[in-house]
């Protein structure tokens, strides 16, 4: 029988031998039941079997659905330990003594090699000194608070980059607790805890050297961000990723939102361009943004507002809902100065009619853009991309120059650039074909020999046409090839796709060098490739 000042206050986080981890939301009797119950708000929701009500009577609430179920308190639930109790764990081995042959285990080798080492001791000394740490990662290993004031000063005061992410800590005075005794923290990860609402006040400069704050997978609302952000003077970087975020709304503005360069939104449900942004304006300084899988199905036209992403030269917009071009021409407008792009994984750049072409189309709709996908744009392929484009809106459009530009805005710059495409020839025998090259591509199942045989053609899967740029990087074929049907899109694909040019006399020559262009690699219209895809899903 537990006695009420032997429980755990509501709020306290703890970690059940299964490794579930949670917060406690409720401590009491539940009706029709003897003795007393934890209530607690599991952080997997398949965890819990209900949110907080029992027999038709609230007892708690939780923030995500069905994440609650009561528990008995047990000597075998996990309340934590202290910061530097941890740190001596992970960090410090305890001496074997006097010995200095000591035998171990080489764990590449599933136990079977084993060999002696000397002064091992030693080792153990130097690793030992805390004073020395920079990086520092306590990812999963229970910290619930911090130690007397003075002691982690004392013990690692040179620490620069602290990974807190997984633990037992439920609020953020405890986090300041112990951060303001390491007056040398740039980088802090607090990704995966459930962290109570900052409070309007924290103890004095806990944060004053910090640039870079990851709260991944809390559950931290732009409210309580803008907030915390308020202590951190010299924030730079933030990360905001997985915490089911739909609106960013009532900020707390300050003169650290100014500063900041990054913001990662990754996987949230932000769906609303313009209203996403417009919340972002008091980020003057913003370079980078993430917004991969939010489910942005479109970006709306400027107007005759601001924008303000106008200094933004880093987006992420891969895996979201974009399915039309123009979107990428009011991108532009938004982001006039971008110079990195990522849109994999959207229907616009799917395997199908609409994305055949759509990596040349969008290096001519954004002038600034260097790198897109990941892949360098070099000086010749934008000049390629650009002429495309010419030709296929003088193809695909009628009428004067203004009715091109209403659908086309690039189209005046463009032509006063490379000069008007000859319109007479312009069909679908004339300007495109001077730029798109058709490949043959043959997947075969196992990796080739040397040579381009009777037998290997017999045994390949498949043989398909792929018409690309000649000046494309090989890199981005591969990228290509996964996309095609039945290849399957993990990405860790491209780095097991092994691609070979079959030659003159049927040798099968290996193309390696990601950097170099087709056409470098000698593939031109008509050309045989063969592809080999390693540990396909």
């Amino acid at each position: 029988m537990h006695a009420r000042q032997d429980l755990p206050a509501t709020g306290t986080r703890i970690c059940l031998p299964s490794g579930h981890f949670g917060t406690v939301r409720y401590v009491g009797p539940v009706d029709a039941t003897a003795g007393l119950w934890l209530g607690v708000e599991w952080d997997d929701p398949n965890r819990g079997k209900h949110d907080g009500i029992k027999d038709g009577k609230r007892y708690f609430e939780c923030r995500i659905p069905n994440s609650g179920s009561f528990i008995r308190p047990s000597s075998s639930i996990c309340y934590g330990c202290s910061f530097l109790e941890a740190l001596n764990n992970k960090y410090v081995e305890v001496a074997h003594g006097t010995a200095s042959r000591e035998k171990i285990i080489l764990g590449s080798s599933n136990g079977a090699i084993e060999v002696e080492a000397v002064n091992l001791d030693k080792i153990r000394d130097k690793f030992a000194n805390l004073e020395r740490l920079r990086e520092v990662s306590l990812d999963n290993e229970k910290v619930s608070t911090g130690n007397d004031p003075g002691q982690i000063l004392s013990a690692c005061p040179n620490i620069r980059g602290l990974d807190l992410s997984a633990t037992l800590l439920s609020n953020w005075d405890v986090v300041a607790m112990i951060t303001v005794e390491l007056p040398q923290l740039e980088r802090l990860a607090l990704n995966r805890n459930r962290l109570q609402p900052p409070p309007s006040q924290l103890r004095a400069s806990p944060f004053l050297r910090l640039s870079e704050l990851q709260l991944n997978g809390t559950f931290t609302s732009w409210e309580e961000f803008t907030s915390i952000a308020s202590f951190i003077p010299q924030l730079r970087v933030a990360e905001l990723g997985y915490n089911g975020l739909r609106f960013l709304s009532n900020a707390k503005v300050s003169a650290v939102l100014a500063r900041i360069d990054v913001l990662n939104f990754d996987s949230n449900e932000l769906g609303d361009w313009r209203h996403t942004n417009g919340a972002l304006e008091p980020c003057t300084s913003l370079q980078q943004l993430i917004l991969s899988s939010n489910g942005i199905g479109e970006i709306p036209s400027l107007g005759s507002y601001p924008s303000p992403l106008r200094g933004l030269r880093v987006l992420s917009l891969s895996s979201n809902k974009l399915h039309n071009l123009g979107d990428i021409d009011r991108l532009y407008e938004w982001c006039p100065q971008l110079e990195s792009l990522r849109l994999t994984n959207n229907p616009l750049t799917e395997a199908h009619d609409l994305s055949r072409n759509t990596r040349q189309q969008v290096i001519a709709k954004i002038p600034p853009l260097r790198v897109l996908d990941a892949t360098a744009i070099s000086a010749r392929e934008r000049s390629d991309s650009e002429l495309y484009y010419l030709s296929l809106v003088a193809k695909t459009v009628p009428g004067g120059d203004e009715d091109r530009m209403k659908e086309h805005p690039q189209w005046t710059t463009l032509c006063t650039k490379h000069g008007r495409p000859d319109e007479s020839t312009a069909d679908q025998s004339g300007r495109l074909s001077k730029y798109l090259i058709d490949v043959n591509i043959h997947r075969c199942s196992d990796p080739p020999g040397s040579r381009f045989t009777p037998e290997l053609e017999e045994s390949l899967m498949s043989s398909t046409s792929l018409r690309v740029l000649s000046t494309m990087k090989l890199g981005l074929l591969r990228l290509k090839l996964i996309k095609a049907p039945g290849v399957g899109k993990n990405p860790r694909n491209r780095d097991a796709t092994y691609v070979w040019l079959r030659m003159g006399d049927d040798t099968l020559a290996p193309l390696q060098d990601d950097e170099q262009e087709l056409g470098w690699w000698g593939i031109e219209n008509g050309s045989h490739v063969v592809i080999y895809i390693a540990h396909q899903n």
